[in-house]
């Protein structure tokens, strides 16, 4: 005999670009997957894998069959897709024998418009949710990483995933001044993906570049360093595989471009902060978070563009799951946190 409990867990929900983490009240982060279904390229749209199920079938499907990436640039590009895909992730975490629905706290870039806001709480709610919240990705990731919040005090938080890029101070509970940049770790991988076009007249897949960034990147070009990489491809003239030897020099150099956007943006926004909560930061230093802050040497370059001390967090690529659990674990705390009113039934 099946039994039903009556409320479901409280979740919390990181939609990125590239990963869907969900955290679970009482149980902690129980899905970290790809933002990813593999569908049938017909009128039927069936989606055939998932997640971490797609993802294996990257550049292995036939022609009739396509994958689907419904979140871009930190927002929901393909509402269908998506509220198939958090259906999926929400009943893969909390299971479908409750008579109330979850209550979801979810993050979104703090940039985003009405409209896109609109569409990611119709789509949660399409997939199961009986109540949402949303909260903006550097609140969640400076509540995840622990810093004072609630505090009179200014905490500078960069926060890059694989969409967007998110600099914002925050006091009192609140965002004081933001940036938030379409640019992360994809643009990175397109960066790589151009210079092999532009130098040798190769194409190669997505996933050979996010490999060559994460294997051989750095944001500081080290003319010492003596890694390379063979890299397989296709010839743009003739259309015939091709393989090219690549340095991690030459990886470096090619993410210059997005490393500096995002520096940038770090200034922009320092420019616009209150004298009193600037000191702040100047004692605290720069905190910085998300999948990509393990970059090598991108707290160096930091550091040394602005002339501020730049921690990483412990878990970065967490920092905003954590966050968001950490609200689905005290809803109360939605009363003093960000702009909009505390989630309800």
């Amino acid at each position: 005999m099946r039994f039903f409990g009556i409320h479901a867990p409280d979740i919390g929900i990181d939609l990125g670009t590239s990963n869907v983490r969900v955290y679970v009240k009482g149980k902690g982060i129980v899905i970290d997957e790809p933002s990813l279904l593999v569908v049938r390229g017909d009128a039927s749209r069936e989606v055939l894998a998932v997640g971490e199920d797609a993802r294996l079938l990257l550049g292995r499907t036939p022609g009739d069959i396509r994958t689907v990436r419904p979140v871009r640039d930190g927002v929901i590009v393909d509402f269908e897709m998506s509220e198939i895909m958090l259906h999926y992730f929400i009943r893969k975490a909390v299971g479908a024998h409750y008579i109330l629905r979850p209550r979801v706290v979810i993050s979104v870039p703090c940039a985003i418009s009405t409209v896109e806001r609109r569409a990611v709480d119709e789509a949660v709610r399409m997939a199961g949710a009986r109540a949402i919240q949303v909260v903006e990705h550097p609140l969640a990731a400076a509540l995840g990483t622990g810093l004072p919040v609630y505090e009179p005090e200014g905490s500078l938080v960069v926060d890059i995933g694989g969409g967007t890029s998110e600099i914002a101070v925050i006091s009192l509970g609140g965002l004081v001044v933001s940036r938030s940049l379409r640019v992360g770790g994809d643009k990175m991988d397109e960066a790589i993906s151009a210079m092999f076009k532009k130098e040798h007249n190769m194409l190669i897949g997505d996933r050979a570049a996010e490999d060559l960034k994460l294997d051989l990147g750095g944001a500081l070009v080290r003319p010492d360093d003596t890694r390379r990489a063979m890299v397989r491809g296709r010839d743009m003239v003739t259309s015939l595989p091709m393989t090219v030897e690549i340095t991690a020099q030459k990886i470096s150099e090619a993410l210059e471009g997005p490393i500096g956007e995002i520096v940038g943006a770090i200034k922009w926004v320092l420019e616009r902060t209150p004298p009193e909560l600037a000191g702040d930061i100047m004692r605290s230093g720069i905190y910085l978070m998300g999948g990509l802050a393990q970059l090598p040497d991108l707290d160096r370059l930091i550091a040394s563009e602005i002339g501020i001390s730049v921690s990483v967090a412990r878990n970065p690529a967490q920092s905003v799951i954590l966050g968001a659990g950490h609200l689905a674990d005290n809803i109360e705390l939605l009363d003093s946190i960000g702009k909009g009113d505390a989630m309800r039934d």
